[in-house]
């Protein structure tokens, strides 16, 4: 750099030679050599610094994400420890309530054998004897010759109509004759027991014990359609009366299993929002 400096004040002071610019342009290159390759390092030495800072990064994020992985797996095993429990719970109560079912059944089977003893079997008829025969056996009778009697043509069986005859129980039912209409809606039952209209027949058989507060006979009835006719369209109103039947009889228990059943069998249904408020109602009464 001094020598520089002096070959600038000779050719400022006018006694430098060609030599001497020749050599401060061959040194002036060499400085912009030096510069240029001065800043090629600085670049690299900048470009490694953020090639290092990247890799630092990419660490810590690393570090982040296996800290992130770690605490999932705990939450994991977490989860999966609470869902062992609750499938333990869910397993229990499903047996507690199948256990609560059958106890029903049992208690509905009771009620039937308490009501069938309750309304007892019609007497056979008596045989109708001739008074005035009685203990004559031993006397012979004349033989009497009568005209032959006139030959009327066989009527032609009666066609009778299910339908009609439903109808005519309904409407007996309707006015409130409920002794009545149950009568007909057996009768209706024995001659079309498999009828599309059979299981509604068995629904108003309980319906007309339910009115009449014989919540006993209804309970039974209702039980005889959903036996008997699982699939018909009263079955749901049925389950559900007869869960009405024991609240009335003061059996809580045994009416809250059968609505919850209702609820979880037919959640959809008008009857399952109907079962819902009247536990809701149980429950306030409860406390």
């Amino acid at each position: 750099m001094k020598k520089i400096f002096l070959v600038l004040l000779l050719l400022v002071s006018g006694c430098a030679t060609t030599a001497d610019y020749e050599m401060l342009k061959a040194d002036m290159n060499q400085l912009k050599k030096d510069s240029y390759d001065t800043r090629k390092d600085l670049t690299e030495l900048k470009a490694g610094a953020v090639k290092e800072e990247a890799f630092n990064a990419i660490r810590e994020s690393e570090a982040s994400l296996r800290s992130e992985v770690s605490g999932i797996s705990k939450d994991l095993q977490t989860i999966t420890g609470r869902f062992d429990e609750n499938k333990y719970f869910i397993d229990k109560s499903l047996k507690d309530k199948s256990a609560e079912i059958e106890l029903l059944r049992l208690q509905i089977t009771a009620l039937e054998t308490q009501v069938k003893e309750l309304q007892g079997g019609k007497p056979p008829a008596k045989a109708e004897t001739d008074s005035k025969t009685k203990g004559k056996q031993d006397i012979k009778k004349e033989k009497k010759t009568e005209p032959e009697e006139a030959k009327t043509p066989e009527a032609k069986p009666e066609i009778k109509d299910p339908a009609k005859i439903y109808e005519a129980a309904y409407s007996t039912f309707k006015e409130k004759k409920f002794k009545e209409a149950r009568e007909k809606f057996e009768a209706f039952l024995k001659e079309f027991p498999r009828d599309s209209l059979a299981g509604n027949a068995q629904f108003w058989i309980g319906e007309s014990y339910y009115s009449e507060e014989d919540y006993a006979g209804a309970i039974v009835e209702y039980d005889a359609l959903l036996k008997n006719y699982p699939n018909s369209e009263k079955a749901i109103g049925a389950l559900l009366k007869q869960g009405y039947a024991f609240i009335e009889m003061g059996d809580k228990k045994a009416a809250k299993g059968i609505l919850e059943q209702l609820r979880e069998k037919y959640p959809k249904s008008k009857e399952a929002e109907l079962a819902k408020r009247k536990l809701e109602d149980m429950d306030k009464k409860g406390k």
